[in-house]
């Protein structure tokens, strides 16, 4: 399990390294995702609070990063944070985020990226549920969730 000591030390030291790398350029991701998906997940932009289709979906599941398929997180780490963006308290490994720190807006934060292929995903703050107090707060249009009943 992962604690907020633990974003501090990657974004610090360097991340763990992931299982493999998907690099792309601008054109080939273009082609790929949705001008929404694009805009967040290459262009780091965000959603508008509450609008992303995933924020009240709770079904069992696993959730996929949209542009390079690799797992990032499931349901069983999903809660109800209110805040606007589907919330997480962990990811499904220790590699399977980047953790970047972000000066923007005036204040200190931690991104989140897809280690694998670097989507920007949203951010991770230290106001979570126990036991990890984490709260991974992420974009719906970066994510693909499959449900569990399409895993069998």
């Amino acid at each position: 399990m992962l604690y907020w000591k633990d974003m501090m030390h990657f974004v610090v030291h360097g991340n763990p390294a992931p299982n493999y790398r998907v690099e792309k350029t601008e054109a080939e991701w273009r082609e790929l995702l949705t001008w929404d998906q694009f805009r967040i997940t290459r262009k780091h932009a965000t959603e508008t609070p509450g609008t992303g289709e995933l924020c009240h979906a709770y079904a069992e599941g696993k959730y996929q990063c949209v542009c390079c398929g690799v797992l990032l997180f499931d349901d069983s780490g999903k809660f109800k944070s209110n805040s606007g963006w589907p919330s997480f308290t962990q990811s499904v490994t220790a590699n399977a985020i980047k953790y970047v720190k972000d000066n923007s807006l005036g204040m200190l934060r931690v991104e989140i990226l897809c280690n694998t292929c670097d989507a920007h995903l949203g951010h991770v703050f230290p106001d979570g549920p126990e036991p990890s107090g984490l709260r991974y707060c992420v974009n719906s249009a970066a994510l693909q969730m499959i449900k569990e009943s399409e895993h069998e």
